[in-house]
């Protein structure tokens, strides 16, 4: 779907039955659909936050802004899921599902956590460079990290 095409609030919960969707995190999930990770930053004094909140935790300002941003950045914390709710393309089965939290390029300590994909098990550490990547996942874009390029 293109960036600009609208959708009502009803559809986008449509899109995302799976999440909780409010005011707040709506945004973020009209970025999924354009395949755009838009993050919260600040109009007033640049700080990005992310999970989506109403006002800046830095300086208070509620002059937030959902802002796409580049998608490069590095694992920051790694775990390996052996059990877990039901998802495409994760077979718990087959071994452990990586979950990462990614420390995003725009700032030092902005993170998103996902997964990792297109990566052997045996490549993804700490610190191992990623960019962003979609999927789909319950009919909808899904973000993930794969290694970085280069």
């Amino acid at each position: 779907m293109p960036p600009d095409v609208e959708i009502t609030e009803a559809e986008l919960v449509e899109r995302f039955p799976y999440v909780r969707m409010d005011h707040d995190t709506k945004h973020l999930y009209r970025g999924w659909l354009a395949r755009e990770l838009r993050l919260n930053r600040c109009r007033d004094c640049g700080f990005w936050h992310h999970p989506p909140k109403p006002v800046c935790p830095r300086c208070w300002s509620s002059a937030v802004e959902p802002t796409p941003v580049s998608g490069r950045g590095s694992v920051h914390l790694l775990t390996w899921l052996h059990q877990g709710p039901p998802a495409p393309d994760v077979d718990y089965a087959a071994g452990p599902h990586p979950v990462a939290s990614v420390e995003l390029a725009e700032q030092a300590g902005l993170r998103f956590t996902t997964t990792v994909v297109d990566c052997p098990r045996e490549r993804l550490e700490i610190g191992l460079a990623v960019e962003l990547h979609w999927i789909e996942r319950f009919g909808a874009p899904f973000p993930v990290f794969r290694p970085a390029e280069g």
